[in-house]
């Protein structure tokens, strides 16, 4: 076996446990992963997974990389071939909420906020690095309306930021307790809402 076959056959039996471990997470949480039953799913030793990932640690750190990624790839991707201004951001929060239909179990994400949170290490700062970041994109969206005209010249864009997040949290909240139809239609219309308070000129009903 070539050395490049060599590795590209690691490189897709690591990518084939980070997405069975990506599910368990999605349910159980990244506390929720363990190396035995993880390496039972993908019919693999413990030390067969150890030898991708040198630790617990090590595999919840990947799995939050491989979460971002996709949520990356789901919500932010799409949006950003749409027109700057209100037309991107929309897109950025359409696909946002649809994120919490599309995921399955839950946002591991959302779960590694409320799981680290309070407990300092390089999960944390993993989890605070990634949330800062997709604030600061919010934030650069509501920039890009405003250079546009159609918001506000004095919206606070992180501000602005900080309340569409709060939407997305109700939505997702919602969505698994009294379903995703119910959710989106109430989040849309509160976006709606939200957006014409910073509109620069009136938008249309």
């Amino acid at each position: 076996m070539s050395s490049l076959t060599a590795t590209n056959k690691g490189a897709a039996t690591r990518e084939a446990i980070l997405d069975q471990a990506y599910s368990i997470a999605c349910s159980a949480g990244l506390e929720g992963l363990s190396i035995g039953p993880l390496a039972t799913a993908v019919g693999m030793s413990k030390s067969g997974v150890f030898a991708h990932f040198g630790s617990r640690e090590d595999l919840q750190l990947a799995v939050l990389d491989k979460a971002s990624e996709r949520f990356i790839a789901y919500v932010l991707l799409p949006a950003l071939k749409r027109p700057r201004g209100l037309a991107r951001l929309r897109g950025i929060v359409e696909s946002w909420f649809d994120w919490s239909r599309h995921t399955d179990g839950g946002c591991v994400l959302l779960a590694a906020v409320n799981e680290y949170d309070d407990r300092p290490g390089a999960l944390r700062d993993s989890v605070v690095d990634q949330q800062k970041r997709w604030h600061q994109e919010l934030g650069r969206a509501v920039q890009l309306a405003i250079d546009t005209g159609e918001l506000e010249a004095g919206t606070d864009t992180a501000q602005l930021a900080f309340e569409i997040y709060g939407l997305a949290l109700v939505v997702h909240h919602d969505a698994g307790l009294f379903g995703f139809d119910a959710a989106l239609v109430r989040g849309l219309r509160a976006y709606e809402r939200l957006i014409r308070s910073y509109a620069a000129l009136p938008l249309p009903a």
